[in-house]
Parts: structure tokens; C-alpha cells; sequence
């Protein structure tokens, strides 16, 4: 097979007209040939760091998409099924992906359960990360969430950090805001990368002391604005990364975006290309091909290198997508699941009290982090009710594991008038996590995801509307397509509702995550990010 273009050396940085020889699923000749041909020939995208079960889909489907925008290689942790189902999870992952062309790269998931403040499904111990370790289908040892074990020197963490260094796999960080002798020995512990950095600061700071920064831009944390500028100096430490992605964000572009987005500003292209392409295949260790003789025939193939229209994308060899349209075939798979949970009742979701005030946590657009705040409390027959006036609302996060008390709290930002909405997709342990109105709403939401066993949903007085997610609760078995026009319209509903946020689903799944400051709320109770302890609700 022979491909003509603009060949786009990398390396060099060089760009000369010229053809590509493939044969067995490698590169065995790049020579310049003039031609007329003016298409752009060059190395596939990597996503340096992403949950595949965020996009909703089974690797298989999001593969399908993934082609169509470019995408030849993930580096993919399988945290969130991980959470849900434990080492049978990541084997599930594997597996699926294996049966199709794009590449995962799955790494092992070093935070099950993320924390011991909430009720997972699972646990993953030093001695199963070794095993995992010791297996080749497994890349690299997943984020180090757990920052504080690494500080306060935690056996079972350095111990999962050594089993990595034995097997010489990459160690992948997570550490947002870790600054000064923490971030030194955070570093110093074997950990190379961090996708979390939120300031440019921050990032320059982990870039000086020699970690590699993952440029974040997914459906709900987005760094690029903050980030991109330290891309210039320091481009061959750095990588693009989507960390969350959504069905109907996966559908309009993935790294390919990023790269347009940095070329607009006047970056060199070269430079984007490396972080884009060549720096994951690189620091991971990957068997993708980088467009050079010898390596697997991984690449694309676009209309020019400003929007990266891409017309072709080839995997081993394989042509994969071509405008637009995937290759990439249907795989069959088992569905799994734990849902354990009985449906619930409106008076689960009191709360008595007589309080003045309130701790509630402030969701910020397009971030992780959230902020603490205090409240006036509304208080109708002794319970603490949602506030639309002030837009405070109730929230709930409800064991999906067993049948256990819903653990409130109350939320500013979210802005619904009516109705509520829930999901199974809560990181990291995806127990329910719902807030609405009232607390009939609360519990309409809540018991349609119990009912379906799993997925995403709006209620109001007059309607609901649900995006099912039987695998793991946490992802569909049907195709892009499907679950992300369901989702699309799922997504109005919410903002028809009042909803104001950008991306209110995605969000929502945050809203639990306890280890990112500074309130968040566990199946447990209310959770001070910043002190690492669990906090009041009523301020006495």
C-alpha cells in the first residue's frame, strides 16, 4: 500500500512531498517523490490521559468515534469501572478494546476505593497492582489520587509505586494545587505526569521539577486557557489529554480540537504536533507508530495543518475512518454490573434540623474544584429544603452498593427551578448523586436510576427522561450515536429546567469527588476536601 502527501516530519521538523509504503501493518519505506497531491501526511493523536467510561460508551464504541477525529492511541485508566466491579472491570476494558483496532493502553487503577471516606464496589490492593503489574496488557501504573499517602509515606501506596518501578512502568500523577516540598516529594516518589495543574504557575513549577504536564480540556475540567502558553518553551515535556469526555462532545472532536485550538494562537506546529502525537508515544512507551520506516503504520492523513480536517486515519496499516465515516466493526460483549441498592422513599431525604445556617458547597463552571460557602438554611417542618430563590439545593449521594441512609447536603450553582437530576456516574465510587427541588423530586430521580440499574436522568412534575448505563451503571451498550443524541436532549432538559452550567451532567459527576477540595459530598457525609475530614452541614 502506498500513500502520497505532504509528509509531516516531526522530528525534523520538516515538511516535503513524498509517499508512505506500508506492508504487514508496518512502515517499511518513507520516500520524497513530487506529486500533486496536497494533503498532509502525519503520526495519529494520542489522548495522554482519559477515562473511556466517561464518554459513556464500551471502548469498542468510543473506538468508532475516537477514528473519525484522528485518534490512533489512548493512554486510558480504567479507574471508574475499577471502582464499580474491581480487577474484572479493567479485564473487561481490556478485553473489549483488544477486539478492535484503535489502541487503550490501559494502566492499572492505584486508587480502589479513591479514598476510605466512601462505599465503593470494589478494592485493588498492593498484591493485585502487582500481578497487574507483571502483565504486558497493563501499561502503566495509573494516577496517584492518593496524594497524601505519598506524603505521609503510606505502606500500601509506596508499595504500589514500587511495584511499578519493578516492572519499569510509568507512574501517573494527580496532585492539583500541590505546590513547594510537597509537589518535590510527591516528584521524587517515581510519579512523571500531572493532568490536574490549574494554574500556569502550578504547571511551571511541576515542569521545572521535572513531571510532564498534561494540557486538560474535557467535557467538564478545562486547562487549556491556563495551560497552553508554557507550551512554546516547554513543548517536549507536554501532552493534550481529554481526562472526561461526553458522548456528545466525543461526536463533535477530541485531540484533533486541541490542536487546532493551539495553532490559532501561533504556535508552531511542530511543537503541537509533539505534544500531541510523538510525547505519549514516547513517555509511555507505546506500540503506536510515530510516521517513521520501521514503526507500526499509524497515522492520519488531513486537509491542512491549521483545522486538521481529518480525511483518513490508519491503524497497523488498516484504513480505520475516512471523512467522517467509521470502519471500526460492532463486537459483541457481556454486560456487568453491581446495583444492589433498594428504591428509596421521600422521607430518606429529610434532613431535621433547626440550624441558621448552612455549609454548602459552590459548584464552579468547568472546574473540579469547588468552593466553601455559607447559607441561610430554609427549614419547613423541621427539614432542611432546597432554597430556588437563593439557587441552594438539596443533594443527595445514595449507596448503590447496599441499602444504606442518603447522605445530604445542599449546592449553589446548579440552578434548576423545577424538577431534579440524578446519576450513577459519580466519582469515583458511582454511588447516585442527585439534587432537585424538592424532595419528592430528589426521590423520583434517584428511584429512576435504581429502576434501570444505572445511567443519567431529569425528572419534573410533567416528565422524565432517562439515558440508561447497564455497564458497570456507568456506560451503555448501544452506540455513540444513540447515547449521545439521549444525552444531547437529556442536557436540554436539565438547562430548560434552569439549569445554567455548561456541561450539568458532567458536573454533577464531580460533586462527589472527595479528593478535590474544597466540599464535596460522599455516600458518607459531607467532606471537607482541604482538611481531608468529614464536616457538619448545619453550622451551630
Amino acid at each position: 500500500m502506498v500513500i502520497q502527501g505532504k509528509i509531516v516530519d516531526i522530528q525534523n521538523k520538516r515538511i516535503f512531498k513524498g509517499e508512505v509504503v506500508v506492508k504487514d501493518n508496518k512502515i517499511i519505506e518513507i520516500r520524497e517523490v513530487n506529486h500533486n497531491n496536497q494533503n498532509f501526511i502525519l503520526p495519529g493523536f494520542v489522548d495522554a490521559h482519559i477515562h473511556i467510561e466517561s464518554s459513556m460508551l464500551v471502548p469498542s464504541e468510543f473506538a468508532k468515534i475516537a477514528v473519525t477525529h484522528g485518534t490512533v492511541a489512548t493512554v486510558s485508566d480504567p479507574h471508574e469501572i475499577a471502582n464499580v466491579l474491581g480487577v474484572k472491570g479493567v479485564y473487561f476494558m481490556i478485553e473489549n478494546g483488544n477486539k478492535v483496532p484503535l489502541k487503550f493502553n490501559f494502566g492499572a487503577p492505584s486508587c480502589v476505593p479513591a479514598t476510605s471516606f466512601e462505599s465503593a464496589g470494589a478494592v485493588i490492593d498492593a498484591d493485585d497492582i502487582k500481578q497487574m503489574m507483571e502483565n504486558p496488557d497493563i501499561k502503566y501504573l495509573a494516577e496517584m489520587m492518593n496524594y497524601p499517602g505519598v506524603l505521609f509515606d503510606d505502606e500500601e501506596v509506596l508499595a504500589k509505586i514500587q511495584h511499578a518501578k519493578n516492572n519499569n512502568k510509568p507512574i501517573d500523577g494527580h496532585a492539583p494545587g500541590l505546590r513547594g516540598k510537597d509537589a518535590t516529594k510527591y516528584i521524587d516518589a517515581g510519579i512523571s505526569t500531572d493532568h490536574e495543574c490549574f494554574s500556569f504557575d502550578e504547571a511551571l513549577e511541576k515542569l521545572q521539577k521535572g513531571m510532564k504536564v498534561i494540557i486538560r480540556e474535557g467535557s467538564a475540567a478545562k486547562n487549556f486557557n491556563a495551560l497552553i502558553d508554557l507550551l512554546p518553551e516547554n513543548y517536549q515535556n507536554m501532552m493534550f489529554c481529554s481526562d472526561d469526555k461526553h458522548p456528545d462532545d466525543l461526536l463533535l472532536g477530541h485531540i484533533n480540537r486541541l490542536c487546532e485550538r493551539a495553532v490559532a494562537k501561533g504556535i508552531d506546529v511542530f511543537k503541537v504536533l509533539q505534544a500531541a502525537c510523538v510525547n505519549p508515544v514516547k513517555h509511555y512507551n507505546l506500540e503506536v507508530g510515530l510516521l517513521q520506516k520501521g514503526d507500526f503504520a499509524d497515522f492520519i492523513v488531513v486537509d491542512n495543518l491549521e483545522k486538521f480536517n481529518v480525511l483518513e486515519t490508519y491503524i497497523n496499516g488498516e484504513l480505520v475512518a475516512k471523512n467522517g465515516e467509521s470502519f471500526v466493526k460492532d463486537v459483541d460483549f457481556e454486560v456487568l454490573n453491581n446495583f444492589k441498592t433498594d428504591k428509596k422513599k421521600v422521607a430518606d431525604f429529610r434532613f431535621e434540623s433547626s440550624a441558621k445556617k448552612i455549609k454548602v458547597i459552590e459548584a464552579l463552571d468547568g472546574e473540579l474544584v469547588t468552593n466553601k460557602i455559607e447559607a441561610e438554611a430554609l427549614i419547613e417542618n423541621r427539614n432542611l429544603v432546597s432554597n430556588t430563590t437563593t439557587d441552594i439545593l438539596k443533594m443527595t449521594v445514595v449507596n448503590r452498593y447496599k441499602n444504606e441512609q442518603p447522605a445530604i447536603a445542599f449546592i449553589k450553582n446548579f440552578g434548576l427551578k423545577e424538577g431534579a437530576i440524578a446519576s450513577s456516574v459519580g466519582h469515583d465510587s458511582h454511588n447516585i448523586i442527585a439534587l432537585g427541588v424538592s424532595d419528592e423530586m430528589i426521590c423520583k430521580a434517584v428511584n429512576l436510576i435504581i429502576e434501570n440499574r444505572g445511567g443519567v436522568c431529569a425528572v419534573n412534575a410533567s416528565k422524565e427522561k432517562i439515558v440508561s448505563l447497564p455497564v458497570a451503571g456507568i456506560m451503555s451498550d448501544k452506540s455513540a450515536d444513540k447515547i449521545g443524541k439521549q444525552y444531547a436532549e437529556l442536557d436540554i432538559m436539565a438547562k430548560e429546567m434552569g439549569s445554567t452550567l455548561k456541561a450539568p451532567y458532567m458536573s454533577l459527576s464531580f460533586m462527589a469527588l472527595l479528593v478535590i477540595p474544597s466540599l464535596k459530598l460522599s455516600d458518607k457525609g459531607l467532606f471537607d476536601g482541604n482538611t481531608f475530614k468529614f464536616t457538619s452541614l448545619e453550622i451551630k
